[in-house]
């Protein structure tokens, strides 16, 4: 008897695990699929502005960055704030919209920086940060060591990088911004790993807590901005770094 209850006990566990290992690899796809689907977007607008002259029109004229273009450049930013503060109250479809809209807009600011550079250095900066981004997403989520630490320390990293950013808007040294780059690469491939494995504990605790379909949605969407981050950011740094201009 004892041992059938063992066995039964044992074959319980292991059906959970299972479960559990099910969940989390079905809501990590989702957040990839997401992630992907925005960089899509984003290089799709952001090629279309660059290479088109007449859409480069409705950002830039001969007066400088038109009233749309000035948007582009800032939108992004209360696109996140948007997203981040009002996650609770907005629904799952309201919350994809956004985040499409979000990389299109991003796409168009993409597309002032991207005009700067050889089309060359812009693809083999776009594969070395693909290559880093993969690398530090298959650590954090194979890893079996406790990143939280790790994480924390890259937060610190990445708000030593925003003021520092700040003071060089001032200071325009060359110097400061080859040492931010540098750091930031650091920082946000460092991020990428944390972030993963967090999103990984978040998919394996799906199945304990019977969460709706529509808040399983908007976790993804919500971890898959901040992987589209991580990514964006090493990209855009890795290009400040080797990217030669035209």
């Amino acid at each position: 008897m004892e041992n059938q209850q063992g066995s039964q006990i044992f074959s319980d566990y292991t059906l959970q695990q299972s479960e559990t290992h099910t969940a989390s690899k079905s809501f990590m796809a989702n957040v990839f699929l997401w992630m992907f689907g925005a960089l899509l977007v984003s290089a799709g607008f952001a090629y279309a502005f660059s290479a088109f002259p007449e859409l480069q029109s409705y950002l830039v004229d001969e007066r400088g960055l038109t009233l749309a273009g000035k948007a582009t450049i800032f939108a992004p930013l209360g696109f996140v704030l948007l997203m981040s503060f009002g996650y609770q109250r907005l629904s799952a479809p309201v919350l994809a919209g956004l985040f499409i809209v979000y990389a299109a807009i991003t796409g168009m600011s993409l597309s002032f920086i991207l005009a700067r550079y050889t089309g060359s250095s812009v693809l083999g900066c776009f594969v070395s940060s693909a290559a880093m981004f993969g690398v530090m997403g298959v650590m954090g989520y194979t890893t079996n060591k406790d990143l939280t630490s790790f994480g924390r320390i890259m937060t610190m990293g990445l708000i030593g990088i925003v003021i520092a950013s700040l003071v060089n808007l001032f200071m325009r040294s060359g110097s400061m911004e080859f040492i931010i780059s540098f750091i930031g690469i650091a920082v946000f491939t460092g991020l990428t790993a944390y972030d993963v494995q967090k999103l990984k504990r978040i998919g394996a605790g799906i199945e304990y807590e019977g969460m709706e379909a529509g808040s399983i949605r908007k976790m993804s969407i919500m971890g898959a901005l901040n992987l589209y981050l991580d990514f964006i950011n090493i990209f855009l740094f890795m290009l400040r770094l080797f990217g030669s201009r035209k």
